[in-house]
């Protein structure tokens, strides 16, 4: 899908820019720009999509992405009721990979700074003791200004650089085949995907979202995304029986049912085809590595 191309606030004189959102939902749509990005999730949840990759977020989530990567965060139906218990909160850092190189350029930093924005072409998410790290550091960040600023900054993309406690999102043969052009319509099938991935969805339905046939919608979907709607659809679904199978308040049956499968053989062969375990076997692996973290 192509995304839309979003202006970030940098320019010739700016190019390092903090964010601070407060609101009652993420309201960004479906986007890329030619800045790297660092998103830090400090309240709220719901569904991220980066490149072909889907899997929900939650509080802490700390993201990395690259230039021209599509991406979207998109909060669980719960937020658009503006429940005054709910909010989403976030830091955003928004800086041009350009100004790092330049000046790492002949250093010996140089090598290991070029890695992290290769490897953050597929967007990465931060995990174990450099999340730990990274947390306070843009927690300082937010509190000060000038070159404090830009030194904590530095500090920031030198700790990336010398870590490996990340995860590829995006896979590695993905390509970003969106243009500007087929934004809207991407969008507009995306957030309608997030919002109703609970329940049947009839393919005339969701092509009707994109004023498309069913068929042009099958050919166009997989042209832009490099995956078939049926498997973007099992893959927000799955992503979503995760979540509630880490959470181990329902039953196997009752997290098929809400993540939109009416029927318990089908949501075990669509879990195990994506995640390589059945709900059970996932459910016990997540118990343990909380249990040992």
């Amino acid at each position: 899908m192509k995304a839309r191309l979003m202006d970030t606030g940098l320019g010739a004189n700016r190019q390092f820019r903090v964010k601070h959102v407060d609101e009652y939902f993420l309201n960004s749509p479906f986007h890329f720009h030619e800045s790297c990005e660092i998103v830090l999730i400090e309240e709220g949840h719901g569904k991220r999509i980066v490149g072909d990759h889907i899997d929900d977020f939650d509080k802490g989530d700390l993201v990395l992405m690259g230039p021209n990567l599509p991406h979207i965060w998109q909060n669980d139906n719960s937020y658009f009721q503006k429940r005054k218990n709910l909010r989403v909160k976030a830091t955003v850092l928004y800086f041009e990979p350009a100004m790092i190189l330049n000046l790492v350029e002949g250093m010996e930093a140089a090598a290991a700074v070029k890695s992290l924005f290769i490897h953050a072409g597929r967007g990465l998410v931060v995990k174990d003791d450099t999340h730990a790290k990274l947390l306070e550091k843009i927690h300082t960040i937010r509190a000060t200004d000038g070159l404090k600023r830009m030194s904590v900054f530095l500090d920031i993309i030198d700790t990336l650089s010398k870590s490996s406690d990340y995860e590829h999102l995006a896979s590695d043969h993905y390509r970003n085949a969106m243009s500007v052009k087929d934004a809207g319509r991407f969008n507009d099938v995306y957030q309608f995907l997030i919002t109703n991935f609970y329940r049947e969805i009839p393919l005339e339905e969701v092509a009707g979202v994109a004023k498309m046939s069913p068929t042009a919608f099958c050919r166009y979907f997989k042209a832009r995304t490099q995956k078939s709607f049926v498997t973007f659809l099992q893959e927000i679904r799955v992503s979503h029986a995760c979540k509630l199978l880490r959470q181990d308040k329902l039953s196997v049956t009752e997290v098929a049912m809400e993540s939109g499968y009416n029927n318990l053989v089908n949501f075990n062969k669509c879990f195990k085809g994506i995640t390589k375990l059945s709900p059970s076997e996932y459910r016990k692996k997540t118990k343990n590595e909380m249990a040992t973290a």
